[in-house]
């Protein structure tokens, strides 16, 4: 068990599905079935073991699908991680606060975490690609949100390792600047 006041959050601008932590999370869909972006990327690296865990998902406990701001972990295939935390963040509108959805998403993935026992976690910037959350947005909650969880969440004490795997260097940089604002 980690020590709260050792659990350290960081930044890697790359490939999610090339890093080496207990587990990966994916910005999924509600399907579960894959897609574009980060989904598409970690079930194309996965293999088909990814989908198959997903199919199964789909046909007992998520037969509708996982509701937005929701997660939960299959295996990782063909990655190195051992786990694969799938979580769907929420589409961006401008007529809607859905910034609680987005929190959930990261609140949960580290809950499912906690339960599969990873004390490694790679996080994508949920929402922040195809559905729109603007980028300045998203990183502060992304960040606000790991860090409550893991100074005084489920994650306290279990999880001591947070990386946010940024695609580009505008979306690291946004995530740089929130990290050391906060």
């Amino acid at each position: 068990m980690a020590d709260k006041d050792q659990a350290k959050i960081s930044l890697v601008q790359g490939d999610i599905t090339k890093q080496r932590v207990d587990a990966i999370v994916n910005a999924a869909n509600s399907s579960l079935l894959g897609g574009g972006g980060v989904d598409g990327a970690i079930h194309r690296a996965g293999g088909p073991a990814i989908l198959a865990a997903c199919r199964e998902l789909r046909a007992t406990s998520y037969s509708e699908g996982l509701p937005t701001g929701d997660a939960v972990a299959t295996t990782a295939g063909d990655l190195a991680a051992r786990w694969v935390i799938h979580t769907v963040g929420p589409v961006y509108a401008k007529s809607e606060d859905r910034s609680e959805l987005l929190a959930s998403a990261y609140r949960r993935s580290l809950e499912v975490a906690v339960t599969v026992g990873a004390q490694t976690v790679a996080f994508p910037a949920i929402s922040a690609g195809i559905y729109g959350w603007p980028l300045d947005d998203a990183a502060r909650i992304a960040v606000s949100t790991v860090r409550k969880e893991l100074q005084d969440g489920v994650a306290q004490d279990v999880i001591h390792d947070v990386t946010f795997v940024l695609f580009n260097t505008e979306i690291y940089d946004i995530f740089a600047r929130e990290l050391g604002s906060a």
